[in-house]
């Protein structure tokens, strides 16, 4: 048994969780932020047999998709007093961070 932590951005989370209850895997979904940009993330756990992980890989990477945005990062202005405006900067996000981890034991109580 495996266990799959996903690590998503919010936009990409509800639909990736639909996707996969669609298909009969169980999420655990956990609001998470991160660090980049100090955006929203989710965080699903999933726990799946091992001939299923194919299957879950294979949703999420299609369902979790890397976009570019534009957002604002803080430019220097100025000489000895340097002041900051803001200048927009074009990033990559979305996708998926992902972990698979081996599972000894599974207990549902």
């Amino acid at each position: 048994m495996k266990l799959i932590i996903a690590i998503v951005q919010d936009d990409d989370a509800s639909r990736l969780v639909s996707t996969m209850t669609e298909h009969g895997f169980r999420v655990t979904k956990l609001a998470t932020t991160g660090g980049f940009l100090r955006s929203g993330n989710t965080t699903l756990l999933v726990g799946v047999e091992d001939a299923e992980l194919p299957k879950a890989m294979n949703l999420i990477e299609k369902t979790c998709k890397s976009r570019r945005t534009v957002t604002t990062a803080p430019a220097p202005v100025g000489g000895i007093n340097t002041t900051y405006a803001p200048y927009p900067l074009e990033v990559t996000v979305g996708g998926a961070t992902v972990f698979v981890l081996t599972v000894d034991s599974f207990v549902k109580l």
